[in-house]
């Protein structure tokens, strides 16, 4: 609805002449270019799909208060559009009188086209007259006046229908999709045991659930409770933008819940793999104390005067720790067996090491009996490539040697100390040996 530029001799112009001829039709003919004008945005105004849908709905809050001001306002605007139709209808019919209209015609005119020519009545007037005064009866405006009026009723108007439009037309849809996708990611939660009161993820599904359900009754029912005006200022009617933080929130926190869903899926899939794993690597684990345990005992009968380390018994917390995470397991509580999983990895792997090294700490004293064994027979045979194993005082060593390395239970401070006098002599006597080869070469 456009605003009508200056007419000359227009309140606030002392003395204003009377309009002739030519300015009464130049008026007429722009005032019927605007009557179009209007009549034309009041018309969409009324068939304007946002007020249809006002006018039908069951509305709350804010949007119940403004539109019911809204409606009183289109009253009002039809009202004064029918005063500003009656003046211009009573101007085309004094214009009409006569081809060269006469001073009274022309006096009149210049009242109805450019005075306070229009009367509202007080009903009409919305019992607030003029936009700067009150008024408790029927008002007088200038045509100019009247559409300056119609005009501001118009755009306030248009501004709470198509605020209430333009959010009626984004979020119900969006939480729509939203709860479609809800929906199919519960599906999914349930099938892997993501449940209310067993996961917590189940638990957020649902209070996701139900705030859609609160947060699409709310925005039908009170539309302009989620309306951001424009920051600008603009004065443009619709000026904002729907406020769409709650909805934004709920879609966060179902993106989360998906990625959560996904890492139960992956546990679901490699759970029993990682189970077996677990399983194949404690069964290691006993077997190799086991081990160790037998060793210790088979060290304690033929070592003597050493120190061997206790063996601990089996991993029994960890097997209990197996266990429940088969029972999670079997009972789909993911969200408990992953972190379980992982630490038992960790832990079944330390628990193996330890094994290991307890192993080689109990067979330690075998290994150097066995290593002294080897170093004794390497010297006797060094000593027969010599010719020299026959040696009454080699003989005698290494007899004493031999009895302490095989007797049990061996005292290996002493059969070291043995080997040790062995070396000494089998040293001495490949001295001339070695002397003699270097003489005759």
């Amino acid at each position: 609805m456009g605003v009508p530029g200056p007419v000359p001799g227009s309140p606030g112009m002392p003395d204003a002449p009377v309009l002739d001829r030519e300015e009464v039709d130049r008026a007429l003919a722009r005032l019927g270019a605007e009557y179009e004008a209007i009549e034309t945005s009041l018309l969409a105004l009324q068939d304007h799909a946002g007020r249809r849908l006002l006018e039908g709905a069951d509305l709350s809050g804010t949007t119940k208060e403004r539109w019911a001001a809204t409606e009183r306002s289109i009253t009002v605007l039809w009202s004064l559009f029918d005063a500003y139709t009656a003046t211009l209808e009573a101007a085309r019919e004094v214009r009409a009188r006569r081809r060269w209209p006469s001073p009274e015609d022309l006096a009149e005119l210049t009242e109805l086209l450019r005075d306070d020519g229009v009367t509202v009545p007080g009903a009409a007037d919305g019992g607030a007259g003029r936009e700067s005064g009150p008024a408790g009866r029927g008002e007088r405006y200038s045509l100019e006046e009247l559409v300056e009026r119609m005009n501001g009723l118009y755009a306030r108007s248009l501004d709470v229908i198509v605020a209430a439009d333009a959010v009626w037309s984004t979020l119900p849809a969006r939480i729509d999709l939203l709860s479609a996708e809800l929906q199919r990611t519960r599906s999914l939660a349930h099938s892997v045991g993501v449940r209310p009161g067993e996961h917590p993820a189940g638990d957020d599904l649902e209070r996701i659930t139900d705030e859609l359900a609160r947060l699409r009754a709310q925005v039908i029912a009170d539309p302009l409770a989620f309306w951001v005006s424009s920051s600008t200022g603009s004065s443009a009617p619709g000026g904002g933008r729907p406020d769409t933080g709650r909805y934004d929130r709920a879609a966060r926190a179902l993106e989360d819940i998906r990625r959560e869903v996904a890492a139960v899926l992956d546990v679901r899939q490699d759970a029993e793999h990682r189970l077996m794993q677990l399983r194949d690597v404690l069964s290691r684990a006993d077997r190799t104390l086991t081990e160790a345990r037998q060793a210790r005992g088979e060290v304690l009968a033929k070592i003597a005067a050493s120190e061997v380390p206790a063996v601990s018994g089996p991993p029994t917390a960890l097997h209990e720790q197996l266990a429940a995470a088969a029972e999670y397991r079997r009972r789909s509580l993911w969200h408990r067996l992953s972190p379980l999983l992982d630490s038992l990895e960790e832990r079944a792997e330390d628990e193996l090491h330890r094994a290991r090294e307890s192993l080689t700490a109990v067979t330690a004293p075998l290994a150097v009996r066995a290593e002294l064994r080897g170093r004794l027979d390497a010297y006797r045979a060094k000593l027969a490539r010599h010719g020299l194993a026959a040696d009454p005082l080699l003989v005698e060593r290494y007899d004493i040697a031999r009895r302490m390395l095989w007797s049990a239970p061996c005292d290996l401070r002493a059969a070291e100390h043995a080997v040790w006098r062995y070396q000494q002599a089998a040293a001495e006597a490949l001295v001339p040996q070695q002397v003699e080869g270097k003489g005759e070469s």
